[in-house]
């Protein structure tokens, strides 16, 4: 170290006298040096010299030419840079001042009015050099500095610089930008990075001066980029209720994870800081009702409500509700309410109980608000069972009420509209409705049984059709039984559903499904805009709609309504963005994406699998195999993974393995069902692509 002190004085003698050392990051080492010729103190930094030798001296000085034309108030000029026998220099003023980093490392949380300004200010320095075609790819406290009150941009442009020079930085170990504040296109290496990921950049550091904390934490940089591309964007009032609401809304925004869905300049986010709050849908979690009867088997009535209640609410434009596979993993919880409101998303809980004792029912509900903990409402049911729907509508009304969501008149009536006048058929739906979310072979073959038998009692519980064509599209698709049958049964109870009640939304999605399986692909988008307009909250009817998005290529869309589903469902659809960016050859996001669900879930198969292929597609071929390899140890019995992993050997040169995998197949579908499809993959990856296409044929 003291040998590069020396030969740097001998290499800056006459220009520069460096006194001491004063910083130190991942890219350069600052000098507090004297001016030699204008007298004054300056802080020079030198790049690392292996990072030196990798951008060279003639890039690095056409490009820092570009950021030293820049000449705004609050950008910390360039006074110099240069070349000194192979130390890659840049010079700016010393500032006396401090940076934000020491002020937040001080005082944790700044005063709201002064995080604002100090964020405008920012901004415009920002706005100034995104007009001139520089962005600074490095925003961060360290390099906002504060003097005298007011705050100025350091190291602009340089991270640019470093940013254009090749993928040889990447190679060596270097990341251009700081993991904190990157925004998600940017961590992953893109090369469009625009404005936009500095405006990703400031949030989070506006985010931090408020909180304390940045958006996102994890142990290390990929944990922290696979949250900021899986979990919901955090708001700020969870961690500091008096942030003014607009301010909330425009952090959202300008934290959104697609570059498409944040203010189109820093301009308008600083406006927006500054704009009246945008009425927005409340966000709310119905976690599991708690069941209280003493017969433990009423543990199916309790889930049951929870659900029902949850339909209820999802017919209410003006709410955006939790869906219940998010909701479920939280019952019994010991975790906060405002805890799990952060993870959801939510900033209003519903809890309650549930004791059932013959014909009676006494249910307790209550409103709690996420962020304070206050309660908003709560009452008491003590009453038949054969009032158990006017129950559900009065708590989804007051929930609206306590919300200040106004309901239309449609809104109004489809809430009041009672599933079945007769208790037995519904105990029956609910008890099919429990077998149904196992998401296993037998437990939708128990629902559909459960299903058949309320619909004996009742022949116009439309909603117990709709179940029932639900449950059979996913026998469907899980391969359980030939597609045929299966289908043309879902076909037919869906279209008894809508005969029934033609304002089902469950219906309208699942033959909106059916349709796009069928390649009826402006019938099936009509129809899932339809469901939606019946139930603005249904995250599996967004995902469908992306699934048909994707079908057709349009990665955008697909994209953006998976998103959606996520946001209504942050713990049920993490998967299927990962899944869509493979389909759309962004196998790197694809491959984040699906270390963030295994994050979550370690053991889950799909995202495996989702990982495997992008592995492989990324050109680590032995990795990606052994991530096909685990999908199969964990679902041995899923043909999908075996196929899949037979397409993985034959593609990478292991023809054998990728034949036993056939003949594995092959004896499996001499005394079971196996799609012809499964054997496609297999034989395409053998380059038998005759005899893939006929079967292919047989497949449609």
């Amino acid at each position: 170290m003291e040998d590069t002190f020396a030969r740097l004085e001998s290499a800056l003698a006459g220009r520069y006298r460096i006194e001491r050392e004063i910083g130190r990051g991942g890219m350069a080492t600052v000098y507090l040096a004297d001016d030699v010729k204008h007298h004054r103190h300056v802080a020079v930094k030198v790049l690392h010299s292996e990072l030196a030798s990798t951008i060279g001296p003639d890039r690095f000085l056409r490009e820092v030419d570009v950021v030293a034309s820049l000449n705004h108030p609050r950008i910390l000029p360039l006074y110099d840079s240069g070349d000194a026998s192979g130390f890659l220099f840049y010079v700016m003023p010393y500032i006396k001042g401090e940076s934000l980093r020491v002020r937040m490392d001080r005082e944790k949380q700044l005063s709201i009015d002064e995080s604002l300004t100090i964020a405008r200010q920012v901004a415009s320095a920002l706005g100034y050099a995104h007009t001139h075609d520089v962005i600074h790819r490095d925003v961060k406290p360290e390099n906002i500095m504060l003097h005298e009150g007011e705050a100025m941009v350091a190291d602009f442009g340089i991270a640019l610089v470093l940013g254009e020079a090749d993928d040889r930085i990447t190679e060596r170990g270097y990341v251009v930008g700081t993991p904190a504040y990157m925004s998600p296109e940017q961590s992953l290496s893109e090369s469009d990075v625009d404005a936009r990921s500095d405006i990703y950049s400031l949030a989070c550091v506006l985010y931090e001066m408020l909180a304390g904390e940045p958006p996102y934490t994890a142990r290390n940089a990929q944990a922290l980029l696979a949250k900021r591309l899986v979990d919901p964007v955090p708001s700020v009032r969870r961690v500091r209720g008096t942030v003014p609401t607009n301010v909330d809304q425009a952090l959202v925004q300008a934290l959104a994870k697609a570059p498409a869905d944040r203010f189109a300049s820093v301009a308008a986010f600083a406006e927006a800081l500054s704009a009246p709050a945008r009425p927005q849908p409340a966000a709310i979690a119905v976690l599991p009702f708690v069941n209280l009867s003493t017969d433990p088997e009423n543990e199916y009535f309790a889930d049951g409500i929870t659900e029902d209640v949850i339909a209820h609410l999802s017919k209410m434009r003006a709410l955006r509700v939790i869906s219940r596979t998010s909701v479920m993993p939280f019952k019994k919880s010991l975790e906060s309410l405002k805890q799990i409101g952060g993870k959801l998303g939510a900033t209003t809980i519903l809890e309650g109980s549930v004791r059932r004792s013959g014909d009676r029912v006494r249910i307790v509900a209550q409103i709690i608000d996420a962020e304070s903990d206050r309660y908003l409402w709560s009452d008491t049911y003590d009453r038949q069972l054969t009032d158990i729907f006017e129950i559900q509508t009065d708590v989804a009304l007051q929930i609206a009420a306590a919300l200040k969501a106004e309901l239309t008149v449609d809104e109004h009536a489809r809430l009041r509209k009672e599933p079945t006048s007769n208790v037995e058929a519904y105990k029956l739906y609910l008890q099919g409705r429990h077998w149904y979310v196992t998401y296993t072979t037998h437990g939708m073959e128990q629902a559909i049984a459960y299903f058949e038998r309320a619909i004996a009692i009742d022949p116009s519980y439309a909603l117990a059709y709709a179940n029932m064509a639900i449950a059979y599209t996913e026998i469907a698709e899980i391969g359980a039984v030939p597609p045929a049958a299966a289908i043309a049964r879902a076909r037919a109870a869906a279209a008894t559903a809508l005969e029934l009640d033609a304002n089902l939304a469950e219906s309208h999605s699942t033959v909106a499904y059916l349709d796009m399986c069928d390649f009826q692909w402006e019938r099936a988008e009509q129809g899932f805009k339809r469901a939606l307009e019946l139930n603005p909250s249904s995250a599996d009817t967004y995902d469908l709609y992306g699934r048909l998005c994707s079908a057709q290529e349009r990665f955008d869309e697909a994209i953006a309504l998976l998103r959606r589903a996520q946001e209504m469902d942050p713990l049920a659809h993490r998967l299927d963005v990962a899944t869509t960016l493979l389909r759309a050859g962004r196998y790197v996001e694809a491959a984040v994406g699906a270390e963030g669900a295994l994050a979550f879930e370690p053991d889950l198969d799909r995202a495996h699998a989702t990982l495997g292929w992008a592995l492989i597609k990324k050109g680590n071929t032995d990795a990606g195999i052994a991530s096909l390899e685990r999908a199969v140890s964990i679902s041995p019995g899923t043909t999908q993974w075996v196929a899949q992993l037979g397409l993985a050997y034959g593609l990478t040169g292991h023809a054998d393995k990728a034949r036993g995998i056939l003949r594995q197949l092959e004896e499996k579908a001499s005394h079971s069902y196996i799609s012809p499809y499964q054997m496609v993959f297999v034989y395409t990856g053998l380059g038998e692509h005759e005899r893939a296409l006929d079967l292919l044929e047989r497949s449609v």
